[in-house]
């Protein structure tokens, strides 16, 4: 009996059923501030991107590859959002910020995968924008619906399949410790507590980094210099209307290339060692501010989707109230 309870002591320190997310303070009553400004901006990204996704899919004039691509990033913002504010706004209230191993998993690969898909699809848009620009002849036999749906299909399935295998290698793992120095889980800080060799998940790690975040920014990068090149070489009105039209992708893919190098950044280092605050910034950059910044950039420059909605805010501003 005795054996028994050992055994199943030591089952539990290598495998902790909770994780503890050690970076919450005590911040007191100041917790029920942070809540409603958490709150507001989560709030404030639901809109948004539900207001852009319906304006794409109510208008006809929008059913086209660059407005799908934009929805579907809206789209992919709100999957991200669902994967981290719930859960962090219970942990602002609550006084232990513990969570579960199985919910700690998820809400890993939600967070990893919304990284990863926002990524390749500024990638697809980008190449839209590439055909559209330097191709123009070829765009719609090139750009079909068919070729639409196979590359966000891709879009989806890699980063999906890659990262599930990457968070299953971390699963696997036995654990000497349940503390993680972060506001959500991360897959480095929990392969850190492993008490057996991670050489396979650095690998790992690195190649699905590599495929799912270097070459599509790598490639976005290609694309927007061949696009320069070929502006420089055109009119002054062609010019205008490139840049009008790329301006929102390259201003997205700035922010968020941005905010992935601060989260890749932050695991280079000893959380830990770091402070606090820088943690926390580095930590939320690239979870809010992405999501709150693509539906302004996209609903407030490009003309089509703000003549949209402008315009179905006016018809249901004229519309009279109903008398009973």
């Amino acid at each position: 009996m005795l054996c028994c309870c050992a055994d199943m002591k030591s089952n539990n320190s290598l495998n902790p059923l909770y994780f503890q997310l050690t970076l919450f303070g005590d911040s007191g009553p100041l917790r029920y501030l942070f809540f409603c400004l958490c709150l507001l901006i989560y709030m404030t990204i639901i809109s948004a991107n539900v207001l852009i996704i319906l304006t794409v899919c109510l208008e006809k004039t929008l059913h086209q590859p660059m407005y799908m691509f934009i929805s579907f990033l809206s789209l992919n913002s709100l999957y991200g959002s669902a994967g981290f504010f719930p859960r962090f706004l219970m942990d602002i209230l609550s006084d232990t910020h513990l969570i579960s191993r199985a919910s700690c998993f998820i809400q890993m690969y939600v967070i990893y995968t919304y990284a990863s898909y926002e990524l390749t699809i500024l990638g697809i848009m980008a190449y839209d924008r590439f055909v559209a620009i330097c191709q123009p002849l070829h765009y719609h036999s090139k750009m079909t619906f068919s070729m639409v749906r196979h590359l966000l299909i891709f879009a989806v399935l890699y980063p999906a399949v890659a990262l599930g295998f990457c968070v299953y290698l971390t699963v696997r793992l036995p654990l000497c410790g349940n503390k993680l120095h972060r506001l959500f889980c991360s897959n480095w800080p929990v392969v850190q507590l492993s008490c057996v060799d991670t050489t396979l998940n650095n690998i790992v790690g690195q190649f699905v980094t590599t495929t799912t975040i270097f070459i599509p920014l790598f490639f976005v990068l290609y694309t927007y210099l061949r696009i320069l090149l070929v502006c420089r070489r055109s009119s002054s009105e062609f010019r205008g209307k490139a840049l009008q039209t790329c301006l929102p992708h390259m201003v997205t893919f700035v922010t968020y290339s941005f905010s992935v190098f601060c989260e890749l950044s932050l695991t280079r280092f000893e959380a830990d060692k770091i402070n606090p605050v820088i943690t926390v910034v580095l930590s939320l950059e690239y979870l809010i501010f992405p999501p709150i910044n693509n539906p302004l950039v996209y609903g407030l420059n490009l003309p089509q989707i703000k003549g949209v909605i402008f315009r179905f805010l006016k018809i249901h501003k004229m519309v009279p109230a109903v008398k009973i």
